[in-house]
Parts: structure tokens; sequence; C-alpha cells
């Protein structure tokens, strides 16, 4: 790390006053240059912190940036990931307010719950598959507590930035057919995703890491140097097989994973 850790605090408090106030923030790797990526996750562990003061519990983990094209952008040769806390699940096919958000845009992901805990180093994609309870669909709403490109300059955000804004993860809708780890090839798993009936974007499974269970490995070996590990129960946002697709009030989106059922909601 390169920052202090009452400036770490500060930038925490910052995101947590953002999400509640829904005012963007600039960046933080314009006024700090020096940040690191260990910087980025000290600043989101801290933002935990306040929610959990707050009484807010983590009710599992997302990762991101999981495709090569997205790390080629952010210029990172890893996913990142975040916390997902119990105020950011939202019910299938009902409404969500859109105040709640800044800038919401939507990503199409598996998400593996969990039947017994894992805890690295040194855990396999196989042992990820034998300890999942079930995968079933899920859209993922991200957001810019940060702002994902710079007022002025129009420069995009880092992924210091990124990192330090919960990977930017803001809320989950999970629906469709759970279904068992073996029951299906997870890496031929597709959707469609439709903004107001219309197809917005199509992606595979494989286009996480060549199988969505291997984000889920690395995240395990990730966070355990933190001493943290992933707990029964838990849910892993596994990362987007889709582009991320803006919406605003009034939009009804809509994702079809084929045998796998569907997940629908709607912004008002």
């Amino acid at each position: 790390m390169t920052l202090p850790a009452e400036t770490v605090t500060a930038l925490a408090r910052e995101l947590y006053d953002a999400r509640k106030a829904r005012r963007p923030l600039r960046h933080f790797s314009a006024r700090f240059p020096q940040m690191t990526i260990d910087d980025g996750y000290a600043i989101q562990r801290a933002w935990v912190r306040l929610e959990q003061a707050d009484g807010h519990r983590i009710l599992g983990r997302k990762i991101g940036l999981t495709s090569r094209a997205m790390q080629l952008s952010s210029q990172i040769d890893e996913p990142d990931f975040a916390p997902l806390m119990d105020d950011m699940f939202f019910a299938q096919g009902g409404e969500i307010p859109i105040d709640r958000f800044i800038a919401p845009r939507i990503e199409v992901e598996l998400a593996f719950v969990l039947g017994r805990p894992l805890r690295g180093p040194g855990v396999t994609m196989t042992q990820v598959l034998a300890a999942t309870d079930y995968v079933l669909p899920a859209i993922e709403i991200i957001d810019a507590r940060i702002e994902q490109f710079d007022r002025e300059s129009g420069k995009p955000r880092k992924v210091f930035d990124t990192i330090s804004d919960f990977a930017a993860n803001a809320g989950i809708v999970t629906g469709g057919r759970p279904v068992k780890p073996d029951a299906v090839d997870l890496r031929w798993v597709g959707a469609m995703l439709f903004k107001n009936g219309v197809i917005e974007e199509t992606g595979l499974a494989a286009g996480v890491l060549n199988h969505p269970a291997t984000g889920v490995a690395w995240l395990a070996d990730k966070i355990a140097r933190h001493d943290e590990q992933l707990e029964a129960g838990d849910l892993v946002l596994a990362g987007s097989f889709t582009r991320p697709t803006p919406a605003v009030r009034g939009d009804v989106l809509h994702a079809d994973y084929g045998a796998l059922g569907t997940v629908s909601f709607r912004f008002c």
C-alpha cells in the first residue's frame, strides 16, 4: 500500500456518502497517482466496515474483469472482486427503483451458491464444482460511485478506482432454474439480454476465463491472503459474459438463458 491509513478511511467515507447521495466522485487515481491495487482493496474493505456498522451483511462476492478484452482495456492481468451486501439483492420479476443508482448498467452472469466452504490457496475448478450446491442465472446491476469517465477530461477511470468502488457492483437479481454444477456443461450456458423487447447482447459462459468456475477458484485463492474464505451459503457472481448495457427509468430487462429459464425486472 502507498496511501496512509487515514486517507484510505477518508476515501471509503466518500464512497459511502456518494452511494447514499447518488453523487459520483472524481477519480481517486487522478488525486493520488501513486495509488495501487492494494490501496483499492484497502478502501473497499474500509467501505465494507462502514456498511457493516449500519447493520448490513455480506451475502457473497462478485468477480469482475473476467474477459480478456476487459482486462486489456483496464490494463490489468487478472480479475477483480468485491462483496455482495444484503441490500444489493432484488426480487426477480418486480420493479427496482432506479433512484437507488447513479448510472446503472446491466450484465449477464451465472451465480454459484456454495454448499460448503472454500479456502485457498490452491483451490481448483474441480473443488469449486464439488463445493457448489447449485448454479443459477443472474443479472448484475453495476454502477459508478466513481465516474466511469472523468467529467472534464473524459478519461476512463483506472482499475484502482473500480476496485475501490466495490468493483462497480450495486445490485443482483437471480431467477431461472437452479441446476447442479454437473448437470450441464457450464461453458456452453448461453443467454440473450433483451431491453424493452430488443436483443442488446448475447454470450456464452465460456467467455468467463474459459469456465465460470475458474473465477470462483481464483477468488478463493485471492481472499486467502487476507485470512478470508468463501463460506457455505455464499452466492458468488462468476463474472459477466456480455458487455454492460446501460438502462434508464422505465426500461424492462430480460435475460433468457434457454433451458435454465429467465431473469427479468423493470426499472421504475
